[in-house]
């Protein structure tokens, strides 16, 4: 494992140890907003996408992460490791919300391909991103039909491809950009006497394998809005089950890039620490580029630690 991503497991184990430790974060006052004081009911902190953005693995939440009221705040930091057939994906981050109406988030990917003829080669992203809280409320307001509504924005930057001899730059397979911004509108209610979360998300983007392969491409080098959904079922305070889907665009002519799917299982034995389990799908990667079109698909698991 890389030092890079050493530090960030180190500070996944130490958010959650620390808060902890710290015993005042459950019995501060309320009104001093210095101090977090995870006011929200168990599992609506969301979790930390590979973006690093507040929701489930692959698809932003309008909740704001952490649990923090809207008089306090809260964080996340997470890890997490995707072996898929013929690839590997290693993602970390941090995520922090303000007043249950602000999130900022940062997180760093890193793929790389461990079998096809690209065996060896790796890319990284870095992702920085922002949220903001628009209406309603997802837990609270179960007298209306409303869902939490909230917009996102997330700055990707791709910084280049290693270990592929003359290959450096996804400009190189076709990408037109190794930067670009996506946009996001997420509406998220939970049902609680039916024990269900429902979230809806429209992505304005041009990002190639989530910015892994750049920002647009030969085929299309604009944006597009493509859906995202999740739904999960919360079996108890702390264990939901649900499934994700996400709808990507097809820039590359090199990359016959397929909608992203998973089946997960989250389980949160505290406040401050969580872990979730999933199946992920993502289909054929570089299938043109390699000559290899099998599905790209494996177990994962996801550290999180926050309060």
């Amino acid at each position: 494992m890389a030092h890079a991503e050493v530090r960030w497991v180190a500070v996944a184990a130490l958010v959650g140890a620390l808060v902890s430790s710290l015993g005042f974060a459950q019995t501060a006052p309320f009104e001093n907003s210095l101090y977090p004081d995870s006011g929200k009911l168990p599992l609506t902190a969301g979790f930390n996408d590979i973006e690093g953005a507040g929701g489930g693995g692959l698809v932003p939440w309008a909740l704001i992460t952490g649990y923090g009221s809207a008089d306090s705040w809260g964080a996340n930091a997470h890890y997490t490791f995707v072996p898929l057939r013929d690839f590997e994906l290693r993602s970390y981050g941090v995520a922090v919300g303000a007043l249950d109406r602000f999130e900022l988030s940062a997180a760093s990917d890193r793929f790389s391909a461990t079998g096809t003829a690209l065996d060896g080669l790796e890319t990284e992203l870095q992702t920085y991103g922002a949220k903001v809280r628009l209406t309603g409320d997802a837990v609270y307001d179960q007298d209306s039909w409303a869902p939490q509504t909230a917009v996102g924005v997330e700055y990707k930057r791709n910084l280049g491809i290693r270990h592929a001899g003359a290959l450096v730059s996804a400009t190189q397979v076709g990408a037109a950009s190794d930067s670009g911004t996506d946009f996001y509108l997420s509406a998220t209610k939970v049902y609680l006497a039916q024990s269900l979360l429902v979230n809806a998300t429209l992505r304005y983007t041009k990002a190639n394998e989530f910015g892994l392969l750049g920002f647009g491409g030969d085929r299309q080098r604009s944006r597009s809005v493509e859906p995202e959904l999740t739904v999960a079922y919360i079996l108890s305070r702390v264990v939901a089950i649900g499934a994700e889907y996400r709808a990507r665009p097809r820039n590359l002519s090199v990359d016959d890039e397929h909608d992203a799917a998973d089946a997960f299982i989250a389980w949160s034995p505290s406040r401050h620490i969580s872990i979730v389990a999933a199946y992920l799908r993502l289909g054929s990667i570089l299938a043109p580029a390699t000559g290899q079109s099998r599905n790209q698909e494996g177990a994962y698991v996801s550290l999180q630690a926050g309060f």
